[in-house]
């Protein structure tokens, strides 16, 4: 049986390690800085609709820390823009395979890439043989060290999920760790070509930025639009695909609803967690911002997603809080245009 070190100790990777619990199956959490010390010095509040569980993690720190065998699984769950330097230190670590073996982990384990955007796993995929890309809906909030929410009373969350470069969603690591994940609670599907629902993801992200903005509900749907259609004139440009989400997948879409945890306000996007938690940088690099890249590349222009990379980089590294700037501020009057909504 795999066991499942989960690199990133967030929202995603502490429900990860808590539905794993619950299922029985092993797993290592690799955290830093507070959250670290939260849960090495007890367990993981963990909240759902239902009741709130204690659960014990085994946390450690880093490479260091683990003996890795080839039974091993890495997970890694930290936000996009911290990927390389985590692939970087893990990529070298040890695996003992018998007594008389030894290797590393980017030679024999597999690694699976749970973030947001679209350059991880090619990132992943200098390092590692086995990269398997997964795209993942989960309305989990961190925002306390030592607590995670997650606000949905069915499946914990749905998780898409196949080998980087493989057009035919057979692969035999992709389809162990699906199934470990449906008996962890996650409704999981294998899919051929990931990076096809990735991009999908990557479109509804872009709005994650502009959540952590002041305005008003139709301010919000206006400037999700025109970043929106900014980026269909992107990947227009590249002639890349995109999975359709409600059309493809053979998960449950429709049943999966947000159910908010009494006592709180609900679940609030990774952005706006981000910020709330003074964590310093978002992944608005990686998702508004790849926009912006392949804009350049491409010859698009893309004003609306650099205004809001560029304004988040700032709220980010001054400490501000959701809410302290704008929709206005940033992107200006957002025209009401018929079709924006619609992009």
């Amino acid at each position: 049986m795999s066991r499942y070190v989960i690199i990133g100790a967030g929202a995603l990777g502490t429900a990860l390690a808590a539905e794993f619990d619950a299922a029985g199956i092993d797993s290592v959490v690799v955290a830093r800085g507070a959250q670290r010390e939260a849960l090495a010095g007890g367990p993981l509040r963990y909240a759902r609709p239902g009741g709130v569980r204690r659960v014990p993690l085994s946390v450690i720190g880093g490479p260091a820390d683990i003996a890795l065998t080839g039974d091993d699984v890495l997970v890694v769950a930290v936000k996009a823009h911290q990927a390389q330097t985590v692939l970087q230190e893990w990529a070298g670590a040890s695996v003992r395979l018998d007594t008389d073996s030894e290797t590393v982990a980017a030679e024999t384990l597999p690694v699976v890439t749970l973030q947001n955007g679209i350059d991880t796993e090619a990132v992943a995929a200098r390092y590692f043989a086995t990269v398997i890309g997964a795209s993942v809906w989960i309305p989990a909030n961190f925002v306390v060290p030592g607590s995670t929410e997650v606000h949905s009373a069915g499946a914990a969350g749905l998780v898409w999920l196949g080998e980087y470069g493989s057009a035919t969603g057979d692969d035999v690591s992709a389809s162990a760790v699906a199934a470990d994940l449906r008996r962890a609670d996650f409704d999981a599907q294998v899919v051929p070509d990931i990076e096809r629902w990735k991009r999908a993801k990557l479109l509804s992200n872009l709005g994650n930025a502009i959540d952590v903005l002041a305005g008003s509900d139709a301010e919000r749907a206006r400037a999700e639009a025109l970043v929106r259609a900014e980026a269909d004139a992107v990947f227009a440009a590249a002639g890349w695909d995109v999975a359709d989400y409600r059309t493809e997948s053979a998960l449950d879409i429709g049943a999966f609803r947000a159910t908010p945890v009494p006592g709180t306000d609900g679940p609030r996007r990774s952005t706006w967690q981000s910020l709330r938690r003074g964590a310093g940088t978002v992944e608005t690099d990686h998702l508004n911002g790849q926009i912006v890249l392949l804009g350049k590349q491409l010859g698009v222009p893309t004003p609306a997603n650099l205004r809001v990379q560029q304004a988040l980089r700032r709220l980010a590294g001054s400490g501000a809080h959701p809410g302290d700037l704008g929709i206005a501020d940033v992107i200006g009057p957002v025209p009401d245009a018929k079709g924006l909504i619609d992009a």
